[in-house]
């Protein structure tokens, strides 16, 4: 007599074990505000050596020393000044530095002249630091605003153009085909494949460009300026005033954090089709 022996149910209990192995391998379900974690675990530490007695207060103040210093400023005006300065410095360099890093791209990574005639010149201009152009630019146009919109302009405009431009150029060429094979006009191809197909490269481009304005902010404001966060910094060198510096140091990062994750948030936003390891 022949025993019969069902496999279902080791297959169905190999399945979920499967799917628990497949899930494993991703990061896991995205935690609200996981950001703020190691700023907030830096504070605590800092403030924990603070009051332990471990850190100079001529050197590095204490949290709460900071804190008080940066009431103070803002209360009195100082501070609220400086930041708008600031605001409107980066906001103008950022500005032109968008708008000329995505047409570039576009007129490089859509045609063959284009890519000869701008691409060479951005590779050179990116072997360039661009606060080395610094002495340059104020000769060419002075120690006002033009020239400190203009460095910054540099900075956001370069990673904004390579990662657009190397999106435009790793678009799969089956693509292309298919566009041609639909009939779709030059317009339609632009929205509907190269648009898309830039975008994740764009965003990356951004996210480096917007750190960039704050990176340069800090560098120009402490170049012949007399308003702006960088320019507080600086008197405050001169005066031994290193909680004031802390200040400017903070705001800084506030903003550089807040702007960034604006970005993260657009680009959520706007490529919300596509499925990766980050969503």
């Amino acid at each position: 007599m022949t025993t019969t022996v069902s496999t279902a149910p080791v297959v169905a209990e190999k399945a979920p074990r499967a799917r628990r192995r497949r899930r494993a391998l991703t990061p896991g379900r995205r935690l609200p505000a996981t950001r703020l974690l190691g700023p907030a675990l830096l504070i605590v530490l800092w403030a924990a050596a603070s009051a332990a007695g471990r850190l100079d207060p001529g050197a590095i103040p204490a949290p709460w020393t900071v804190l008080k210093t940066g009431v103070h400023l803002w209360t009195d005006g100082t501070l609220t000044t400086d930041i708008l300065t600031s605001l409107e410095r980066a906001a103008y360099g950022f500005a032109i530095g968008l708008t000329a890093g995505v047409v570039l791209a576009l007129a490089s990574g859509l045609s063959r002249t284009g890519e000869a005639l701008i691409d060479g010149t951005v590779q050179l201009n990116r072997a360039i630091p661009p606060l080395g152009l610094i002495p340059l630019f104020i000769l060419w146009l002075g120690i006002g605003e033009t020239f400190k919109i203009s460095i910054i302009a540099i900075v956001v405009y370069i990673p904004i153009y390579l990662n657009t431009h190397a999106a435009l150029s790793g678009i799969d060429h089956r693509f292309v085909e298919l566009a041609e094979v639909q009939g779709l006009s030059r317009w339609a191809f632009i929205r509907q494949v190269v648009v898309p197909g830039a975008l994740p490269g764009f965003f990356v481009g951004l996210r480096l460009g917007v750190t960039g304005s704050w990176l340069g902010l800090v560098v120009l404001e402490q170049i012949n300026a007399t308003s702006g966060l960088g320019y507080m910094m600086f008197q405050a060198q001169n005066y031994g005033q290193s909680d004031v510096i802390l200040v400017g140091l903070a705001v800084y990062g506030i903003f550089g954090l807040v702007s960034d994750s604006a970005v993260r948030l657009i680009e959520r936003r706007v490529l919300s089709w596509r499925r990766t390891l980050s969503n």
